[in-house]
């Protein structure tokens, strides 16, 4: 039974979040500073004063990497910010992170008691707050090893990054291979600035590497070495986190026209090899004056928010399906809309249109209505006939979803895969079809939320454990 913390402030009757202060739109379609600002002191503790401390917390069902949610916001409610911070990372690793990406209102905001009547705590926000307010005060000690064995970890994302860190507290000698030249995976390449600052990246995995984790750059596993050798190197078990930066296409005419990006490839040249700071940074990315963004996701609106800043003129959302039917979280769609982003929603892209020296000119679209929901539970997008017309854009960035690179895999024909190309891995172990190798995050779900992989991560971790100790016997 856990024993929860003793409240000593009265709950407030405020029924709405307490706002975060936020950029002016105008003003920060024109950089790549953070749009949301943060709380202060003092809205942190308002904040904190909302929740109810409930005997049988919700709120914690809803958390992937189960944090102790009613204890954080108590001590935060009595200003105990660093103690606050302390009981966060008993179980997240990425605080910094997850307050500022993760869906908290599908996950621990959705099972809130207080959201029943009025809008529910603003959890992740005071995640945020607590991991910020800590970050130059914490101390990280490193773990004394304790022989119990070594793991490779393939993948510094968020998954990857979980289990080092949780498996490093644990006693193991962990050692991360990440085939980009900087860490973080989808953290980095792929979610923008103005959403999550590389600076908070990096100080999260430098804690990390504090614990004694090891991270070795520009390692492709499948390429420089396999599985097999990891475990021939002395290695007890794997964990693959390799995400999925495998991009999807329609299969459409004109997709091979200049002027047509993968959304994976947009976002990864201005993120990771920072084209937005150019020319300091030597690595420009040609965005066109009217740019269209396939997709509604929360990848779609990071690349159609990251065209605006580079330049566009005017940066569409093209989308099949109704707005209700938008996969992205709400907080960025509204971002999308009071920075002036356009939505063609109910509209399907058929060919992509181009002139004799090979840029696009254009994009076909048919217009479409919704039928009968499909398996997703979604109503059917279907097409009009004869409702064909022509967008004038000259930059196309598909944002469709991505699979898992496929090297890995190809060295390790016995690990199973889908016919989508993830790995077949047990829900609660991450446990898969070879012995000692473990997955998780996107490269077993597809392409899903931070929280989700870091959660993965974190099962795997124990299930690792487990399985060392059982070897070993």
């Amino acid at each position: 039974m856990v024993m929860r913390l003793e409240v000593k402030v009265a709950v407030s009757k405020q029924t709405k979040k307490t706002k975060m202060p936020e950029q002016n739109p105008q003003q920060r379609v024109n950089n790549f500073g953070e749009v949301a600002l943060g709380y202060s002191a003092e809205d942190a503790i308002n904040e904190a004063k909302r929740c109810l401390q409930c005997k049988n917390p919700l709120c914690m069902q809803g958390c992937p990497v189960e944090v102790d949610i009613p204890d954080f916001i108590a001590l935060v409610a009595e200003g105990k910010f660093e103690e606050a911070a302390k009981k966060i990372k008993e179980k997240n690793n990425l605080p910094a992170i997850c307050g500022r990406v993760c869906p908290q209102e599908e996950q621990c905001e959705r099972k809130c008691i207080v959201g029943i009547k009025n809008e529910p705590v603003a959890i992740g926000r005071l995640e945020r707050f607590v991991a910020d307010y800590a970050r130059d005060k914490e101390e990280i000690e490193a773990v004394t090893k304790q022989d119990k064995g070594k793991v490779a970890i393939i993948g510094a994302g968020p998954a990857g990054l979980t289990g080092a860190a949780d498996l490093a507290k644990m006693g193991y000698q962990v050692t991360i291979f990440e085939a980009f030249h900087e860490v973080g995976g989808v953290l980095t390449y792929g979610i923008p600035e103005f959403r999550l600052p590389k600076a908070i990246v990096k100080d999260e995995v430098e804690k990390i590497e504090k614990l004694g984790v090891e991270i070795k750059l520009n390692h492709v596993i499948g390429k420089i070495k396999g599985v097999d050798e990891l475990f021939e190197e002395g290695y007890d078990a794997v964990f693959v986190g390799t995400g999925a930066g495998l991009p999807r296409f329609l299969g459409l005419e004109g997709e091979n026209l200049n002027g047509v990006y993968s959304a994976n490839e947009f976002l990864t040249r201005v993120n990771l090899m920072k084209a937005y700071r150019f020319p300091e940074y030597k690595t420009p990315v040609y965005v066109g004056k009217r740019v269209a963004v396939i997709g509604a996701g929360n990848v779609a609106m990071d690349a159609a928010r990251t065209a605006l800043r580079l330049g566009a003129e005017e940066s569409i959302i093209v989308y099949r399906r109704a707005r209700e039917q938008m996969p992205a979280r709400e907080e960025e769609i509204h971002h999308a809309e009071e920075e002036g982003i356009q939505f063609k929603l109910l509209n399907n892209p058929t060919r992509i249109l181009g002139n004799e020296e090979g840029f696009v000119t254009g994009m076909e679209c048919i217009k479409m209505e919704l039928g009968k929901p499909d398996d997703s539970g979604r109503r059917r997008p279907v097409p009009i006939e004869g409702s064909e017309w022509v967008m004038d854009v000259d930059t196309v960035i598909m944002a469709i979803g991505q699979s898992p690179n496929p090297i890995l895999l190809k060295d390790s024909p016995e690990i199973e895969t889908t016919k989508w190309g993830t790995i077949v891995a047990d829900e609660d172990t991450g446990e898969t079809s070879k012995a000692g190798v473990f997955a998780g995050g996107d490269t077993v779900t597809g392409a899903a939320t931070v929280i989700e992989a870091m959660g993965a991560g974190k099962r795997a971790a124990r299930a690792i454990d487990e399985y060392i100790k059982g070897s070993k016997k």
